[in-house]
């Protein structure tokens, strides 16, 4: 059985007074005396009251609910945003409503045309890889339901964006790569058209032209972001057998561990033959034999500033569109290492 709680008929009922005026006296309205509202107080601290965010929020137009809209939970990244989120939602008194796009435009569409009607004070959204359209959430915005993306964002939308410095660590992880002896690199990265992508491809792109490396166009393969994904784009520069890369650099951990997996089925020894760095520092990395460099992302703070943000936004209208971007940190492992050929 449902425990009862505390209404505010239980304290109009113990004062004698109307349940229209408890209300005004928890919202300290001018229209209710100072004596009234400390007897409204008082009694509700007695019983224990807790206020009904969503029944409030018929009012004060706040349900206290956050609506999370993100591709997948089965990863560590996103996981780890989600914790984020929730704790900064948390201290605030606010609940998250997750929203999973499976990374399909369609879903992503659908969701958005849905939430519109519904109970929710704001959005925190990570685009669908193959999303190209964002109207959508400019429409949420335009009817008055603040958004704020991370990670995967739109770059059409005015609105607060978390990333993290996708340039600066592609340049690092192609930097490492380059200082290991490491001359042929190929990039497998992301989908065209997301800013995340874009930005990985230009630190990868200036960081050869930097140190003198030809970029070939064939080194660099669009698809998705998953381990299979990785597979498949190795399998891919392998075909070639006379112009094949001595490195990778795969845009997340997930196709940096498919890329491992592709390289060890056709008996190419990573590392020493093949070196291969990802982007994330997914537990997974650790794992995988050899264990893959990666350069790590502050997914729990970009979970925590994108929530901080949105919070802001609701409380203030008028409050300004902000970017904020966060560095990684290059972590070099043995997939790597690169020693002496015999």
């Amino acid at each position: 059985m449902r425990k009862r709680y505390t209404t505010i008929k239980d304290i109009a009922k113990a004062l004698n007074i109307s349940v229209a005026t408890v209300s005004r006296a928890l919202r300290d309205k001018y229209d209710v005396s100072a004596e009234t509202r400390q007897n409204v107080l008082k009694i509700a601290e007695e019983l224990n009251y807790k206020p009904n965010f969503n029944a409030t929020g018929l009012v004060q137009r706040s349900t206290h609910n956050i609506g999370v809209i993100i591709p997948g939970i089965t990863n560590y990244y996103f996981s780890t945003v989600i914790t984020g989120i929730q704790e900064m939602a948390r201290e605030n008194d606010f609940n998250i409503i997750l929203y999973i796009t499976n990374d399909s435009p369609e879903t992503e569409i659908k969701i958005a045309k849905n939430l519109s009607a519904s109970s929710l004070d704001g959005i925190l959204a990570c685009v669908s890889a193959h999303s190209n359209d964002c109207s959508h959430f400019q429409e949420m915005i335009e009817d008055g339901l603040p958004v704020v993306f991370f990670d995967r964002v739109a770059k059409s939308v005015d609105t607060s964006k978390v990333m993290q410095d996708d340039y600066n660590g592609a340049f690092a992880a192609v930097e490492h790569l380059i200082g290991c002896g490491y001359k042929k690199i190929a990039h497998i990265t992301g989908t065209k058209d997301l800013s995340l992508t874009e930005n990985r491809l230009k630190g990868y792109y200036h960081a050869l032209e930097k140190y003198g490396l030809p970029i070939v166009p064939d080194f660099t393969i669009h698809s998705g972001f998953s381990q299979k994904d990785g597979e498949n784009d190795v399998n891919i520069l392998f075909e070639n057998k006379w112009n094949t890369p001595d490195a990778i650099f795969a845009v997340n951990d997930r196709k940096g561990v498919g890329a491992i997996i592709a390289l060890k089925k056709r008996n190419i020894q990573v590392g020493r033959e093949v070196g291969v760095i990802g982007f994330t520092n997914d537990p997974i990395s650790e794992i995988i034999s050899p264990a893959l460099s990666t350069v790590a992302e502050p997914a729990l703070e970009i979970g925590k500033i994108s929530c901080g943000l949105l919070l802001k936004h609701i409380k203030k209208s008028s409050f300004p569109a902000e970017q904020v971007i966060l560095s990684g940190e290059l972590i070099a492992r043995n997939s790597t290492q690169r020693h002496e050929l015999p």
